[in-house]
């Protein structure tokens, strides 16, 4: 659990750091605000593909959230 909590920490970082709202990253990644939130909140696991759209979104690699 904690690593997941982990992953939603270093996204929700990374999207304030690019001054980016939950629902302006949502659409970028094609992916439920609410589900975003929770992501971020560490309430919900997530596939590598959301991961992936969440992390093009972000500008980012994968390996960066772990």
């Amino acid at each position: 659990m904690e690593l997941i909590k982990g992953v939603g920490e270093k996204i929700r970082l990374r999207r304030l750091e690019l001054n980016l709202s939950q629902e302006i990253l949502s659409y970028d990644a094609n992916i439920p605000r609410n589900q975003i939130g929770r992501i971020e909140r560490g309430e919900i696991s997530t596939t590598i593909s959301t991961l992936y759209k969440i992390c093009k979104a972000l500008k980012i690699e994968i390996r960066e959230l772990f």
